[in-house]
């Protein structure tokens, strides 16, 4: 699993896009509470995690938050956009 969660991650890095942990984690096949725990504590580049009510991600700091988190308003919310680009 940490394999494939490795490969969404480098994904969100890549397309610098913000993404709901909802899509993210029904896209893995696990609950958003356990992809929180399998990323581990807050950073920069999991900070394209966030919430599907504020667009945020939950808890961070402004120094934790990737510099480029807000290069674009949109959000990934659907598990079938990662699904399709990630062959997940």
């Amino acid at each position: 699993m940490q394999d494939k969660i490795s490969v969404v991650v480098d994904y969100m890095n890549q397309v610098k896009t913000r993404c709901t942990f909802n899509a993210a984690s029904k896209a893995l096949g696990i609950t958003p509470q356990a992809l929180k725990k399998q990323l581990g504590e807050p950073r920069p580049e999991i900070s394209w995690f966030v919430s599907p009510t504020s667009g945020e991600p939950t808890r961070y700091t402004d120094s934790q938050k990737h510099s480029e988190l807000y290069r674009t308003k949109r959000i990934i919310k659907s598990a079938e956009v990662l699904t399709r680009n990630l062959d997940l």
